[in-house]
């Protein structure tokens, strides 16, 4: 049998257990972050791991990865198995476990939510900074109710109305945490093209810029204008979205939606370049009080 882990071995896991901790997304990939240290430090390999809880080496790496929901008795022989036999300490692992299983706010929307999508909103949801560049649309999380549905519209001209207004009430909850005290820091790099990209019709428009500039005069929310006469810039590549947590175990996730999927990127060599790539972005860009006047400008020709 194991023996019982050492003081230093121990992962600091009480902090995490706490009312709306990150929500279930954030803390499935904590709690699988704690049983991969767990496991490694042990010398245990992902199929010894499996064995124990009679499946396989792949099921261990989309637990550890928070791909997937756990059960109680597996959480409980992992632990077995990685020497954590303290009652509390034990517990603590359980309750994490439970509370990464409960079900996000957007799970009313699930039938709407695609399964690489569904893991953005989770983890946009714990996310304490949230980066942004957008070439062709305003940012969801700043679209007014009615731009949201013209641009909707792109991508499900089929959908009845009563689907269009639940997609639209799933952009607009998303938006929620931002705008609420205490929400995480939004900072948005908004492409001139997308702001003179007409949506809905002028009236649309005219009310999408204002509500820009009343996201912007929020504390947690900066908005940059990147203009046409900036030319080239560092972000060639396409539109890109960067997250950071308070959590010490959670890494940076770089997101990139595609028409069907979506790709994710949270090993440091990959997102450090990404990193670059938004910092000279905020430097190229037009600064805030420049921004603001462009924005203010638009409203004329609206």
């Amino acid at each position: 049998m194991a023996m019982p882990l050492g003081q230093d071995d121990k992962p600091d896991i009480p902090s995490l257990v706490r009312p709306g901790g990150g929500g279930p997304t954030a803390l499935r990939i904590l709690l699988g972050a704690q049983l991969r240290r767990l496991r490694t430090t042990r010398g245990i390999t992902r199929d010894q791991a499996g064995h124990t809880i009679r499946a396989s080496e792949a099921k261990i790496s989309r637990l550890e990865l928070g791909r997937v929901g756990f059960k109680d008795r597996d959480v409980a022989d992992l632990l077995t198995l990685y020497g954590v036999t303290e009652a509390a300490e034990r517990d603590t692992f359980l309750q994490l476990a439970r509370q990464a299983n409960a079900p996000g706010w957007w799970h009313k929307f699930s039938d709407l939510l695609p399964n690489w999508f569904e893991l953005y909103v989770g983890l946009e949801e714990a996310a304490s900074v949230i980066r942004t560049y957008e070439i062709q649309f305003v940012p969801g999380l700043l679209q007014t109710p009615d731009y949201a549905r013209a641009v909707i519209k792109l991508g499900h001209y089929g959908a009845s109305a009563d689907e269009m207004t639940r997609r639209v009430d799933l952009r607009m909850a998303r938006q929620q945490r931002v705008t609420h005290p205490g929400g995480p820091k939004l900072w948005a790099l908004v492409d001139e093209a997308a702001l003179r990209r007409p949506l809905g019709g002028p009236g649309v428009m005219r009310a999408q810029v204002e509500h820009l500039l009343d996201m912007a005069a929020r504390p947690n929310i900066t908005v940059q204008v990147v203009p046409f006469g900036q030319g080239g810039h560092s972000a060639a590549g396409g539109p890109f979205s960067i997250l950071r947590f308070l959590e010490g175990d959670l890494p940076d996730v770089v997101y990139m939606e595609q028409l069907t999927s979506a790709l994710y990127l949270d090993k440091r060599e990959e997102t450090d370049p990404y990193m670059k790539v938004m910092d000279h972005l905020c430097v190229e860009a037009a600064t805030v009080t420049e921004s603001r006047r462009l924005l203010s400008s638009l409203l004329d020709e609206f």
